[in-house]
């Protein structure tokens, strides 16, 4: 059977752990593999992008790949032609599709018709790459545990989402700091909560997220295709920034996250976001060995199943 990508929990539990070990192993140049020797990838752009298009394009690229970067003036997902009939035809010229757009239907879609693994680079409702680079990177970082108290202030967006699939999954102790007017994705919580290994909260008071959280995490408070609610969502959430005083109840030797681009001085201040607690620009990184781990497994896995 065809393996895809489009959020967390198309992976189990086991198999998030043999993506964290591939990403380990990538990571120090232990494995070499060329599984995109000879191949293209479709890497198709509705939204702009700095980290996940060049991650993407250098991970295919070191996977021995050539990566194609299409936009959506070019491609006109859904409404130059179908998206099944799109992905129907991709499929017969690469092999492997990420996209990075707003629709999540347009990436589940887009997987249904497909006949190559399917990778979402991002969209509205999730940001799955992200968090497992994510938590690949508390895990490189923080005292080993066997479950970490990560404190996710400010907009119920995307990433707080992929942060509640991670939730559905593998123990964590996942708070949510945000106002009542941003909370995150119903159902993304509703799973979460179903796993007893878990703890979910989601609070109104930022002291109460963070009280002894070994990950402090952040975004921008509007995201890509929200800039006109920029003014809205600073007054909704501008009592969850990023900053010491707030992080004094944080544990002594926590990590601080931002998935970038950052908006400097509104959701983080500059001494949080280059202080001695801040792996944010390793998290960046991370970006690169988790896409090559995840385009890896997913091509392993489907070639496996084929047999």
């Amino acid at each position: 059977m065809l393996r895809h990508l489009t959020e967390i929990d198309d992976l189990t539990k086991k198999e998030i752990y043999e993506v964290f070990d591939l990403c380990k192993k990538m990571k120090k140049g232990q494995i070499s593999p060329k599984p995109l020797k000879g191949k293209a990838v479709a890497c198709i752009f509705t939204k702009p992008s700095l980290r996940t298009r060049v991650s993407f394009e250098v991970g295919i690229f070191e996977l021995g790949g050539h990566p194609i970067y299409i936009t959506d003036p070019e491609i006109q997902l859904g409404r130059r032609e179908s998206i099944a009939d799109a992905a129907r035809v991709l499929s017969r010229y690469v092999g492997l599709i990420m996209i990075r757009t707003f629709a999540h239907s347009d990436v589940t879609e887009l997987a249904k018709y497909a006949s190559v693994p399917v990778v979402n680079g991002l969209t509205d409702l999730g940001h799955p790459c992200q968090i497992l680079g994510d938590y690949f990177t508390v895990l490189e970082n923080a005292k080993k545990k066997a479950r970490y108290k990560i404190a996710y202030l400010g907009d119920g967006n995307n990433v707080a989402n992929s942060w509640l699939n991670l939730a559905s999954l593998i123990p964590i102790d996942l708070r949510i700091g945000t106002s009542a007017e941003t909370p995150p994705d119903k159902g993304m919580m509703e799973r979460a909560l179903q796993n007893k290994e878990s703890q979910v909260l989601v609070t109104e008071d930022p002291k109460e997220a963070v009280k002894d959280a070994d990950v402090v995490y952040t975004d921008v408070w509007a995201s890509m295709g929200q800039k006109d609610k920029f003014e809205e969502k600073s007054r909704q959430l501008s009592k969850f920034q990023l900053n010491t005083t707030l992080l004094s109840g944080a544990s002594p030797d926590h990590l601080v996250l931002h998935c970038l681009p950052a908006e400097r001085g509104r959701e983080i201040t500059d001494d949080v976001m280059d202080g001695p607690h801040s792996v944010v620009f390793d998290q960046a990184e991370n970006r690169l060995h988790i896409q090559k781990a995840i385009m890896l497994f997913l091509l392993k896995e489907s070639k496996k199943k084929k047999k």
